[in-house]
């Protein structure tokens, strides 16, 4: 029989390995982290745009380099279906993967400036919100003089969270997007 001393500490010794236990063994169908996700796609983001050779390399393989590490973390297909609404679904899945590419090729070469912007500013990660398939990874780009808020809205394909729309300090770039394209299509069809 163990005494009362040795109860009070392998009690407590049990728990946390039975806690532990269970944590392990969550079910297959867990939602991954979104920030976790996230985090080490951005470091690489940064540390890409904090690369002198990059600088000195022409715009178009500077917006190059950068989209093809975008590409990992951006869902443009889902961007491009956001952009254009309603309209997307009258497409034939050929238009839109033109659509998409036209897209893409807008984004790359509309920030491809943004690059010599950036000076070694800091991310901070504030918090997230998940609703089912959908999270919100809430940071700041900080740097000595301001500190701007940057959102990612992010969609979970399998078990990955894919981002498709950014909103820098509260403007969403989709939405800046689609009312460009719906006022074009208003205007010309």
């Amino acid at each position: 029989m163990l005494s009362r001393m040795t109860r009070r500490v392998v009690a407590p010794i049990c728990c946390f390995l039975f806690a532990s236990l269970i944590a392990t063994l969550a079910p297959a169908g867990t939602v991954p982290d979104p920030t976790e996700q996230f985090r080490p796609f951005l470091a690489k983001v940064t540390t890409l745009l904090a690369d002198p050779s990059l600088k000195a390399l022409p715009k178009k393989e500077q917006s190059q380099r950068v989209i093809a590490v975008v590409r990992e973390r951006f869902d443009f297909r889902e961007m491009s279906k956001r952009v254009l609404g309603r309209q997307w679904r009258q497409l034939s899945s050929g238009q839109q993967g033109d659509f998409e590419t036209l897209f893409t090729q807008l984004l790359q070469y509309a920030y491809v400036e943004k690059i010599d912007e950036y000076s070694g500013q800091k991310i901070e990660y504030t918090q997230q919100r998940i609703k089912g398939d959908r999270a919100e990874v809430q940071t700041k780009l900080v740097d000595s003089n301001r500190t701007i808020p940057v959102s990612y809205i992010l969609l979970l394909h399998g078990d990955q969270w894919m981002a498709y729309d950014v909103v820098v300090e509260g403007v969403s770039l989709i939405r800046n997007y689609m009312e460009q394209f719906q006022q074009i299509l208003t205007r010309e069809g």
